[in-house]
């Protein structure tokens, strides 16, 4: 029978490379300079310590940036915690990197998969989502209807099987 995955994973070694290439700008651009503004990364956490407000949202555009230049997609961020004050009148905001497939997403996709009367079944396995079928066709014609969904998060179709 038929089946396919739905995952979301980011490829941390090109979050790493992204944070790498943020740090090497903002050492050599002039409004940077003397400023106590840096990047961290601990597990899915990173870590945005700047100046003022200005600096947190040129250092959040940079995230953006950076990632979409090493082809992860920025919608992986999560930014929903509140800056914070930190040592030194700085802030300090820590930035969520998604992995998996939430419970809430995961259900919504269900149901519409569901909704659509595509002759598939979808079940939802941890963090991840199997949707499986008669025909080939079908499956594709669900990842059609799949791709016009805006997820949160960025959402791979992996582990296709005849």
């Amino acid at each position: 029978m038929p089946s396919f995955d739905i995952v979301s994973k980011t490829d941390m070694a090109e979050v790493d490379n992204a944070i790498a290439g943020i740090e090497r700008e903002i050492t050599t651009r002039f409004d940077f300079k003397g400023a106590k503004c840096s990047l961290e990364r601990k597990d899915q956490v990173i870590t945005i310590v700047a100046d003022d407000n200005t600096k947190l949202s040129q250092m959040h555009d940079f995230l953006k940036v950076y990632f979409t230049r090493r082809k992860v997609d920025p919608k992986a961020l999560d930014f929903s915690k509140a800056p914070e004050k930190a040592s030194g009148n700085t802030l300090r905001h820590d930035v969520t990197v998604k992995q998996g497939i939430g419970q809430d997403v995961a259900k919504k996709l269900v149901k519409m998969i569901k909704d659509s009367k595509i002759k598939v079944q979808a079940a939802i396995q941890g963090d991840e989502l199997r949707v499986s079928g008669k025909k080939r066709d079908d499956l594709q014609e669900a990842i059609a209807l799949l791709r016009d969904f805006d997820a949160e998060q960025p959402l791979q179709y992996v582990n296709f099987r005849d």
